[in-house]
C-alpha cells in the first residue's frame, strides 16, 4: 500500500514514515500543501496522510483542491492535526477527509484508520 504523507515537520516527518516502512508500507513524502497536490497527482497513492497545518496551502485547502480534482478525488484521505479542538473532526470532514487522527500519532489506531481504506 503506497501512503503520501505530507507533513511539514521533520522530526513528525522522519519517525513516521520510519515507523509506516517497517510495517511494510510504501511512504512518499510531501513537506506542504503544493507538493502534497503534486505527488499525489503524479504518484496515485492508494492513501494520503495529511498534517492539516502546513505552509503554502494548508491541509484543509490541498484536501478540498484534491477532491475537486477527478484524478485525485477517489484517493482517501486522513487528515493528522495537533489540534483536537472541538469541531475540528467535523471541520476535516466538511474538507472532504475521509477520516481524521490527531497528533501525537498512536501509531496502532493509525494503522487501523488506514488499514479501513486498503483496497
Amino acid at each position: 500500500m503506497k501512503i503520501l504523507l505530507v507533513e511539514d515537520n521533520e522530526m513528525n516527518r522522519d519517525m513516521l514514515s520510519r515507523r509506516l516502512r517497517r510495517k511494510g508500507y510504501e511512504v512518499i513524502i510531501a513537506v506542504d500543501g503544493h507538493e502534497g497536490i503534486d505527488q499525489a497527482r503524479r504518484e496515485h497513492p492508494d492513501l494520503i496522510l495529511m498534517d492539516m497545518s502546513l505552509p503554502l496551502i494548508d491541509g484543509w485547502a490541498a484536501t478540498r483542491i484534491l477532491k475537486a480534482d477527478p484524478a485525485t478525488a477517489t484517493i482517501p484521505v486522513i487528515a493528522l492535526t495537533a489540534h483536537a479542538m472541538s469541531g475540528d473532526r467535523e471541520q476535516a470532514l466538511e474538507a472532504g477527509c475521509d477520516d481524521y487522527d490527531t497528533k501525537p500519532v498512536e501509531l496502532q489506531r493509525l494503522i487501523a484508520k488506514i488499514e479501513t481504506f486498503r483496497r
